[in-house]
C-alpha cells in the first residue's frame, strides 16, 4: 500500500507531475509547428463550395461536440489561394482562434482536408515522422489555452508560449496504443452521434405527415380541421395577483431555465422577494410558450405533479380543454414548421423579437376530428422522443467515459498492457 505522497513504484516525480518510469519530458515544440494564415479576401464574395474551405474565427464560435470541421461558410479556389499565398494546411492539423474571446471557448478542431485559415486563427501541424500525431492530438486538446493569454487588451496567442509546454510522453508504442484507445472511444461517439441525426431526421419526417393529416393512422379517418389556439385551451388561465401572501413559497421557471423542450433547472423564491416576472401559474400537462425570442424555442411541456411551480410572464401557459384537445399533441406541434413559421411572420421585422398572449391564441394547428386520435399521434411521437432521449444520454455517457479515459491514459495513471 502506497503512503499519501509517496510515489508507487515504477513512476518518478517531474515538472509535470508524477510519470511512469519510461516517460519522458519534452515540449510541444519539439512535435509540431504553429502557423498563423491570412487575412480572408474582402474582395472574394466566397462560394459555396471550392477547392478549400476557409475557416475564421467565427467558425471556432460554432456549437458542436466533433473534433472534425464540418462546413465551412466560405471557401477559395486553389487559382485564389496561390493569387493571395494562402497556405492550404494539411489534413491532421489542429486549428484554433489565436485572437478575441473566441480563445476561452476551448473549441479546438481537427482539419480533415487541405484548408485555409484567416490571419486571426492558429494552425498546429505536427511531425508524424517524429512521434504518433494522433497521440498530440489529444494531449493538446486537454490545454487549456486561456491560461497562456497575454494581458493585452484584446485576448492573444502567441505560438512560441504554447510550443515551450512541457509534456509527459510515452515511448512511441505506448503513444500509438493511447491514440488507438482513444480513436475506437471517438469512433463509438461518432456512431452515436451518427445515429441521433438519422433518428432525428426521421422524427422530422413523421412530424410532418402524422401532424398535418398526410398520413393517418390505422383506424382513423374524417376530416381534419384547422384550429386557433385560443379555441381548444386556456391561454394564461390563473396568475399570481398583488394580494398574494408575500411568504408564499414556490418554484420559480424563469426562461433562462428552459431549452427546446428541457428544464435545466428553477429556483426556489418568497414572493416578497421574486423577480415581478414570476406570476403565472403552472400546472402538470400545461404547455410554456417562450413568448419573448420565441424563435430560440425554449417552450417546454409541463410534467411536473406537485404544486406551488411559477413560471416567468415571458411564457404563455397554455392548459389544453380536455374535450378538445390532447397536450401532448399540441406539444408536438411547438417544435414544427407550421407552428415556427407564423411565430417568425409575427416577429420578423420587429425590433424586439417577442409576441403576446393573444399572438398565442390566435395560432393555428390542424387537429384531427377525434381526442382518440390526437392521442395516438401524440404516443408514436413521444415514443420517437423517448428513443432519441435514450440514444442522447448513451452518447453523454460515452463522452464521459471518453473524457475518463484521456485523464487516465494521458498522464500514465492507467497503463496498456
Amino acid at each position: 500500500m502506497t503512503m499519501q505522497g509517496e510515489i508507487r513504484p515504477g513512476y518518478k516525480q517531474t515538472d509535470v507531475g508524477v510519470i511512469p518510469e519510461d516517460w519522458s519530458v519534452s515540449p510541444l515544440g519539439a512535435f509540431g509547428s504553429f502557423k498563423g494564415g491570412n487575412g480572408f479576401p474582402l474582395s472574394y464574395q466566397g462560394h459555396e463550395f471550392g477547392d478549400h474551405p476557409f475557416y475564421k474565427v467565427s467558425d471556432m464560435n460554432n456549437e458542436g461536440n466533433t473534433l472534425f470541421m464540418g462546413k465551412s461558410n466560405h471557401w477559395i479556389t486553389e487559382a485564389t489561394r496561390k493569387a493571395i499565398g494562402a497556405r492550404a494546411f494539411p489534413p491532421g492539423s489542429i486549428i484554433f482562434a489565436k485572437i478575441g474571446a473566441a480563445i476561452f471557448l476551448e473549441r479546438k478542431r481537427i482539419l480533415s482536408q487541405p484548408s485555409c485559415i484567416d490571419n486571426n486563427v492558429m494552425a498546429l501541424i505536427f511531425e508524424s515522422d517524429k512521434a504518433d500525431f494522433r497521440f498530440f492530438h489529444y494531449v493538446f486538446l486537454t490545454i487549456e489555452l486561456g491560461k497562456l493569454v497575454s494581458a493585452t487588451a484584446l485576448p492573444s496567442l502567441n505560438g512560441r508560449d504554447i510550443a515551450a509546454l512541457n509534456l509527459a510522453v510515452p515511448p512511441p508504442a505506448e503513444q500509438r496504443a493511447i491514440a488507438a484507445a482513444l480513436a475506437d472511444a471517438d469512433g463509438l461517439i461518432a456512431a452515436l452521434e451518427g445515429m441521433i441525426a438519422k433518428k432525428r431526421d426521421l422524427k422530422q419526417a413523421a412530424m410532418q405527415h402524422l401532424l398535418t393529416g398526410k398520413t393517418r393512422l390505422p383506424g382513423f379517418s374524417g376530416k381534419w380541421e384547422v384550429k386557433r389556439l385560443g379555441e381548444v385551451s386556456v391561454v394564461d388561465p390563473e396568475n399570481l395577483g398583488a394580494g398574494t401572501d408575500p411568504s408564499y413559497r414556490f418554484n420559480y421557471i424563469s426562461l433562462e431555465d428552459v431549452d427546446h423542450g428541457i428544464l435545466l433547472g428553477f429556483s426556489e423564491v418568497e414572493f416578497r422577494i421574486a423577480p415581478s416576472r414570476a406570476r403565472r401559474k403552472v400546472a402538470a400537462d400545461d404547455i410554456l410558450i417562450a413568448t419573448v425570442r420565441p424563435n430560440l424555442k425554449s417552450h417546454l411541456y409541463f410534467s411536473q405533479k406537485s404544486p406551488d411551480w411559477i413560471c416567468s410572464t415571458g411564457f404563455a401557459v397554455v392548459r389544453c380543454i380536455p374535450d378538445k384537445a390532447h397536450p401532448q399533441y399540441v406539444f408536438q406541434h411547438v417544435f414544427g414548421h407550421l407552428f415556427s413559421d407564423q411565430i417568425e411572420k409575427l416577429i420578423t421585422g420587429s425590433n424586439y423579437p417577442a409576441i403576446s398572449s393573444n399572438d398565442v391564441r390566435a395560432l393555428q394547428i390542424p387537429m384531427p376530428p377525434t381526442i382518440a386520435e390526437q392521442t395516438a399521434i401524440a404516443e408514436v411521437l413521444s415514443d420517437m422522443d423517448a428513443d432519441l432521449a435514450a440514444f442522447e444520454a448513451q452518447t453523454a455517457k460515452a463522452r464521459a467515459v471518453k473524457q475518463g479515459m484521456m485523464q487516465e491514459l494521458l498522464t500514465g495513471r492507467v497503463r496498456l498492457v
